[in-house]
C-alpha cells in the first residue's frame, strides 16, 4: 500500500511544481509560500478533524513534538528555497535539482537512522543523481 501512496505524493509533487510555477507569475516567492502553507495547514488540520484523530493530540510526546517542529522548520525552509528557485528558473531543470533530496535523504537515512544499505540502494541513489545533472546541464 505504501507503494501506491508513493507515487501519488510523486504525482501531487509533479504537480505542484506546474501549478507554483504558473501561481508565482507576478508574485513574491515568500508570499506565495505563506499562501501555500495556509492551503495545507487548513487542508491537514481539516483530514485530522473529520478522520476523528484530533484527540490523540494528547499522545504526543516531547520528543515527537520537537522532531516535528524541527521537521516542519525543515519543510518551511525547504519550500521557501524551492519557490525563489522556481520564481527564476525552469521548472525542468528546478524540479530535477529538488529531487537530489531523494539521494541526500539515502545517505542521511544511513548516517543518522542506521538503515541498511544495499546495492540497489546505492545504484538508484546513483542514477537520481547522474540523472538530474543530465538534466540540469
Amino acid at each position: 500500500m505504501w507503494r501506491y501512496f508513493a507515487l501519488l505524493s510523486a504525482l501531487f509533487a509533479a504537480l505542484t511544481a506546474i501549478l507554483a510555477k504558473i501561481g508565482l507569475k507576478g508574485v513574491n516567492s515568500n508570499l506565495a509560500t505563506a499562501v501555500r502553507t495556509v492551503v495545507i495547514i487548513i487542508l491537514a488540520w481539516g483530514i485530522v478533524a473529520f478522520s476523528g484523530e484530533l484527540k490523540e493530540v494528547r499522545n504526543l510526546t516531547k520528543q515527537n513534538l520537537l522532531f516535528l517542529v524541527l521537521s516542519g522548520l525543515a519543510t518551511g525552509l525547504s519550500w521557501i528555497f524551492y519557490f525563489k528557485a522556481l520564481a527564476t528558473g525552469p521548472v525542468s531543470k528546478v524540479a530535477p535539482i529538488d529531487k537530489l533530496s531523494v539521494a541526500l535523504t539515502i545517505c542521511l537515512s544511513v548516517i543518522i537512522l542506521k538503515e541498511p544499505l544495499d546495492g540497489k540502494v546505492i545504484a538508484g541513489g546513483l542514477l537520481i543523481i547522474a540523472g538530474t545533472l543530465v538534466l540540469i546541464r
